[in-house]
């Protein structure tokens, strides 16, 4: 299923990315509930029947946004220098640096809403959280594939739970930043839960 609105007339590259940008800067100045339509359209400078005409809600326009944003960073959210060690925190940085600087609020306001709504939880799965889960297993099977990393299909689910709960876990209760040292430590975790056996 497309999640991209098709209504009115195309729109202009150049408003559509201010709008984007507008939404993820809003609402990581002034959280998810004071995000408003009317304000990402004050501040990408276009009128707010331009927003609702692409994006129905502000959560269309933020999950739009984070689809986005991850494009346009694929060289860091997909590294493949063959060292897999160093593209898991590779990947691990470039998430948690776009996580606290522009994207934390936005994913945690959007999991919160989606706790009662099936449909924004399919939606965030499939467009924001699915992919970067799926990217990271990715990058363990590799490892497992060439030697430098052993662990069977539940080993790796859990190896990537533990990356991204723990992101999660610090998003939401702000005990502790999710920044460089924590890629760090999570990267180093992973190579001890997933080392290869002893020759």
């Amino acid at each position: 299923m497309d999640d991209t609105p098709a209504r009115g007339r195309p729109r202009s590259e150049t408003a559509r990315r201010a709008v984007l940008d507008a939404a993820l800067q809003l609402c990581q100045s002034g959280g998810y509930q004071g995000l408003t339509m009317k304000g990402i359209a004050l501040t990408a400078g276009v009128g707010r029947q331009t927003v609702y005409r692409w994006w129905p809600a502000k959560q269309d326009v933020l999950i739009d946004a984070l689809r986005d944003l991850a494009l346009r960073k694929a060289e860091h959210l997909d590294p493949e220098t063959g060292d897999t060690l160093r593209d898991v925190r590779t990947l691990l940085n470039a998430t948690f640096t776009l996580t606290t600087s522009l994207t934390g609020k936005a994913l945690v306001g959007l999991m919160a809403e989606a706790q009662h709504d099936p449909a924004l939880s399919h939606r965030l799965q499939a467009t924001v959280i699915g992919p970067r889960r799926q990217a990271l297993r990715a990058l363990l099977a590799r490892g497992v594939a060439d030697g430098s990393l052993e662990g069977d299909a539940a080993a790796l689910d859990l190896a990537v739970d533990f990356a991204f709960g723990t992101m999660w876990y610090r998003l939401i209760s702000q005990h502790a930043p999710v920044d460089t040292a924590l890629a760090e430590q999570i990267t180093a975790a992973l190579a001890t839960l997933l080392r290869p056996a002893a020759a």
